[in-house]
């Protein structure tokens, strides 16, 4: 695991400024604290931060072939680096370490950009060809590991965080409305926007091509390819079990002490199942770690916990602490552009416990996405039937009723899903399609809150084109898999992953998911809808496939979410820095919103007449964001 950075001079002449180079380096020293290293040619520099968890000793980056014509850094892991090792050195390859980095050096000398299709795990990679002037760029197929590029006058630059970016004078701070736009519409932005204009994010499973100033953007690998079988349910059950089962062991390789993230739902139950069975075979233990709320609708800590004693592992578990104002600044200055996804918390708060015991950890993330666990598919299916029952005008004037009721503190409860399925179902497109209850700024509250040049500047844009173009790319009339590509492809890559990368990069500790393994993303893929939503049942398939493993409670209980009671907390304890942050003043001074919608929105929020979390807080979020990037830059 580390932080990577590049320089591609235009002009090979002008040779890279190593204090430069350096800068961007150090700028990742949270990504890898253990080493660094860098290599300057004519006109590039290619440099890294390293955490150390495969050959500590041995596998200093950057790596080069045997002649010295390629060069290469790469931030993650490289599950299958073995069999690959083996394949190379057998076709006349020398190796002068042990890492698992190393392989792609040779692969590429051996395959070229088709070596891509060879490597399983996660990362982001970036190599020099002399032979040809060539830049490589490319993230693995889920995007677990970041990539970043821009152009200036003078070079091509890319780094693992904008951070990195930003220590460069001649990167610009303009923002891109379109991304501001898409930002407080699903609390994140979509690649290969950001936050920025000029700065780019490499997409997932693609490759990015450099040379002599033209750029190309490939796709790789693409889920949306793999076809779909026929599967009986057991058949299916034993599948997933074994090729999960496959991905787990696979990723269990390291030289430095491990374990796992463990919430009590039944993805990250059914990893440490399979952890503890693999740790089994060579008398090891299991480290989980886990953290909870004192509000009890929020708290699952009593799940994990039983999981934890089903399986023996050596449990820890924490409390999230409401007074979190000093914890908003520090991770909204690691998050690097505006990211309002507030499981962000305990992310950070669960990854700085487990850092403390070991480096790496094994999550549940992707299980949802591949195996239908979001309660958006039921949302999507009830609404469809209400099309074809009930007028539109009707639910609209439903939908009118459920909004003047006052939200419930608790963090579902009937009252609140009822008031969050009937804005979904009124608000967003229904081309949307599930994405409707994925959204969290409709058209009309945007008309209200947006000032007239911030309205102006979107006149032709279509803040929904990307969700439009991931569920129509399928040839496919599954439409549960629709959308769950779709999930996969935005939700996933540009929220769940950002927010583990970065939050667990921020304590120096690796994560890694065995749910985007290949293997079982194809697997998942190759399983029709109703093998993972069968009528009200959610994963079926993979529940089915840990039925004699897992306690009954967590096969049963309903999904949570990693979420916490921000709603109540800015009511309270989070009340003073809202109202520092989006004081009527401030709101003014950036001259992106209405100060006086703004200020209703809190007020009705702190009254309890509304609930305004997701609003308010991305707008905390991105004013703490332009103090610290715009204003300070």
């Amino acid at each position: 695991m580390c932080g990577i950075v590049g320089i591609v001079q235009n002009d090979f002449s002008r040779p890279v400024e190593k204090q430069s180079l350096n800068d961007m380096i150090e700028s990742l020293r949270h990504r890898g604290p253990d080493d660094s290293g860098s290599v300057v040619v004519q006109g590039v520099g290619l440099g890294m931060r390293r955490l150390s968890i495969i050959d500590v000793q041995g596998g200093q980056q950057p790596f080069t072939t045997e002649d010295g014509a390629v060069h290469l850094v790469a931030n993650g892991e490289i599950y299958n680096f073995k069999e690959l090792r083996a394949e190379l050195i057998s076709a006349g390859h020398q190796f002068r370490s042990h890492s698992d980095i190393e392989v792609l050096v040779h692969a590429y000398e051996q395959w070229n950009e088709s070596f891509l299709q060879r490597v399983q795990g996660m990362f982001a990679l970036a190599l020099w060809d002399r032979r040809n002037e060539t830049l490589i760029c490319a993230r693995d197929r889920a995007g677990e590991k970041p990539l970043y590029y821009t152009r200036t006058a003078n070079a091509f630059l890319f780094a693992s965080e904008l951070k990195a970016l930003f220590v460069r004078s001649d990167v610009g701070r303009e923002i891109d409305m379109e991304a501001l736009d898409q930002f407080l519409t699903y609390e994140y932005v979509m690649a290969p926007r950001t936050i920025l204009k000029g700065i780019h994010k490499l997409p997932p499973a693609h490759y990015l091509r450099y040379r002599k100033g033209d750029m190309s953007v490939k796709r790789y690998w693409n889920a949306n390819q793999v076809q779909v079988k026929s599967w009986n349910d057991k058949n299916a059950a034993t599948a997933v079990r074994e090729t999960l089962g496959r991905a787990v062991s696979r990723q269990m390789m390291s030289d430095v002490p491990y374990g796992a993230f463990l919430s009590g739902g039944i993805d990250s139950s059914a990893i440490v199942a399979l952890m503890a069975q693999e740790a089994h075979k060579n008398n090891m233990g299991v480290n989980t770690f886990s953290m909870g709320f004192k509000d009890g609708s929020y708290n699952e800590l009593a799940y994990a916990r039983e999981v934890a004693e089903s399986f023996g592992t050596n449990h820890r578990e924490g409390i999230v602490d409401p007074q979190i104002g000093d914890l908003f600044h520090k991770l909204i200055s690691h998050l690097d552009e505006p990211f309002a996804d507030v499981s962000l918390f305990p992310t950070y708060l669960v990854s700085q416990s487990a850092r403390e015991h070991v480096k790496v950890v094994l999550s549940g993330d992707g299980g949802d996405e591949l195996f239908g666990g979001y309660d958006t598919y039921e949302a999507d299916r009830m609404a469809r039937g209400l099309a074809l029952r009930v007028p539109k005008g009707a639910l609209s004037a439903l939908a009118n009723l459920t909004s003047i009721v006052p939200p419930s503190s608790k963090k579902k409860g009937l009252i609140n899903k009822l008031k969050r399925f009937m804005s979904g179902l009124v608000d967003g497109p229904d081309d949307l399609q599930h994405y409707r209850w994925m959204t969290f700024l409709s058209a009309d509250r945007k008309r209200e809150l947006y000032s007239p040049d911030f309205q102006d500047r979107l006149r032709n844009s279509d803040v929904y084109k990307p969700v439009r173009e991931c569920l129509g790319s399928m040839d496919t009339d599954d439409l549960l898999n629709r959308q769950l590509y779709t999930d996969l492809s935005l939700y996933l890559a540009d929220d769940i992953l950002v927010k583990v990368d970065r939050m667990s990069m921020a304590t120096s500790l690796e994560t890694r998911a065995p749910f985007l393994d290949v293997e079982v993303m194809e697997l998942a893929f190759s399983m029709p809808g109703h093998l993972k939503l069968r009528g009200k049942q959610r994963k079926y398939v993979l529940k089915k496939a840990f039925e004699d493993v897992l306690p009954s409670s967590v096969l049963t209980r309903p999904k949570e979410g990693f979420s916490i009671p921000l709603k109540n907390w800015l009511r309270s304890e989070l009340a003073p820095l809202m109202d520092e942050l989006l004081s009527s003043e401030q709101i003014l001074r950036r001259g992106w919103f209405a100060p006086d919608v703004v200020k209703r929105a809190v007020t009705a929020h702190k009254d309890g007449r509304q609930n305004n979390a997701h609003l308010l807080f991305s707008l905390m979020v991105l004013e703490r964001w332009a103090q610290e990037y715009i204003d300070g830059a």
